[in-house]
C-alpha cells in the first residue's frame, strides 16, 4: 500500500501555479447574453455582499465598476440580512461573492435582496451552491478544486470573474479585458526572485501596513488577510489617504510597510506622500508595482500584485516552519450566527 505524505504548502504552492491561467480564460469569458436575460438596464447602482478574500475581491471590483460604469458601488454588511432587518432595495443590483457559495449569511443576503426587488449576480467558484440556486444569474470562477485553506486561484479567478461581468455590460471594455488575459498569462512565465528581499523583510517583521489606493486598496486587504492567515503576523491594510490620518503615529515603533502600486495616475501622488512620510518617520518600505507597465485595467494590475506577493507570502511561511495550506485556527468555509 502506497502511503501520500503531503508536503507543507503543496496545495497552495500548486494553486497559485494554475491562477494566471485561471484568469486569463475568466477576464475573457463571453456572458452578454446570460446578463442580458436578466435587464439590468435600470439598474442605478450595486451593492456587493462578501466576507474575507472575497471581500477585497468586491473592493477591488467596485472601483472598476464605478469607474466604467458611472454608477455607485458600496458594501452592503452580510448580517443585515441574516441577523438584523431587511431593507429597501430600489433599482439596485446584488454582486454577491463567495468562493465556496454555501455561507449562511451569503444565501440569506442573496434571498433578501431578491425579496426586496433587487436583482442579485453571484460570483461563486462551487457549482450548484445555494448562493448560485438562490441568484438571478451565476457569473462562474471556474478555478476548479481549491485544497489549501488560504484562497489563491479562485481570488484571482473572482477578480477576473468581476471583469467579464463589466463587459457584458460595457462592451467596450471588451479590448482591455482581452490585453489583461494577455499580460497575466505572460506572467505564470516570470522569475520573481527580486522579491526575496520583500521575504526576508517579511521573516524580520512584527507589525506591518499594506497600503494601496484605488483598485490598489482591495489587493492591499487581501494581502494583509494572507499574511495573517499563513504566517500569523500583524497586518493592516489602509488606503494611501487614510493611513495618514493616525495610523502613521506607529511608524514611531518598529513598522514594515508595503505599498502597492497599480499604476493608477489617480493615486500616484497619495502613494508618494504615504511613502515619502513613512521613510521620514523611520519605517522600513517597501514599493510593488506590476512587471507589465501597459496593463490598462487598475483591477488585472491589483490581480497581478497579489500574484506576485503570493509566492513571497508561501515561501515565508514555509521558512518559518508553517504550513500555509491549514492554518491551525481556519476552515475553508466561514459560518457564522
Amino acid at each position: 500500500m502506497i502511503t501520500f505524505h503531503k508536503k507543507p504548502g503543496q496545495f497552495m504552492a500548486a494553486e497559485i501555479l494554475e491562477a494566471p491561467e485561471v484568469f486569463a480564460s475568466n477576464a475573457i469569458a463571453d456572458h452578454s447574453l446570460a446578463v442580458s436575460l436578466i435587464d439590468l438596464n435600470k439598474t442605478r447602482a450595486f451593492y456587493t455582499i462578501a466576507r474575507g478574500s472575497s471581500d477585497a475581491v468586491a473592493n477591488i471590483l467596485s472601483y472598476l465598476f464605478m469607474s466604467r460604469l458611472r454608477k455607485p458601488v458600496t458594501s452592503l454588511p452580510p448580517s443585515i440580512f441574516s441577523i438584523y432587518m431587511d431593507i429597501q432595495i430600489c433599482d439596485a443590483a446584488g454582486l454577491v461573492i463567495s468562493q465556496s457559495g454555501t455561507s449562511d449569511d451569503l444565501v440569506a443576503c442573496t434571498k433578501g435582496i431578491r425579496k426586496a426587488n433587487g436583482k442579485v449576480i453571484a460570483l461563486t467558484n462551487r457549482p450548484g451552491s445555494p448562493v448560485e440556486n438562490a441568484a438571478d444569474l451565476t457569473i462562474p470562477v471556474n478555478a476548479g478544486v481549491e485544497r489549501a485553506v488560504p484562497a489563491t486561484k479562485s481570488v484571482i479567478g473572482s477578480i477576473a470573474a468581476g471583469m467579464s461581468l463589466l463587459t457584458a455590460l460595457d462592451p467596450a471594455y471588451r479590448n482591455i479585458a482581452e490585453d489583461a488575459s494577455a499580460s497575466m498569462r505572460h506572467l505564470s512565465h516570470r522569475d520573481f526572485t527580486e522579491l526575496e528581499e520583500l521575504r526576508f523583510a517579511l521573516q524580520r517583521a512584527h507589525h506591518v501596513y499594506v497600503l494601496g489606493r484605488g483598485a490598489g486598496f482591495g489587493a492591499a486587504q487581501e494581502v494583509a488577510l494572507k499574511l495573517k492567515e499563513t504566517i500569523a503576523l500583524h497586518a493592516e491594510a489602509y488606503s494611501a489617504a487614510e493611513v495618514l490620518h493616525g495610523p502613521l503615529q506607529l511608524a514611531t515603533n518598529a513598522l514594515f510597510v508595503l505599498i502597492l502600486d497599480t499604476g493608477e495616475p489617480e493615486s500616484h501622488a497619495s502613494l508618494d506622500k504615504a511613502e515619502l512620510m513613512f521613510r521620514t518617520a523611520g519605517a522600513d518600505v517597501f514599493r510593488l508595482a506590476p512587471q507589465d507597465k501597459s496593463l490598462s485595467c487598475p483591477a488585472a494590475a491589483a490581480a497581478m500584485l497579489i500574484l506576485m506577493l503570493y509566492p513571497v507570502v508561501l515561501n515565508t511561511a514555509l521558512d518559518m516552519g508553517l504550513d500555509p495550506d491549514s492554518p491551525s485556527t481556519l476552515s475553508k468555509v466561514t459560518r457564522t450566527s
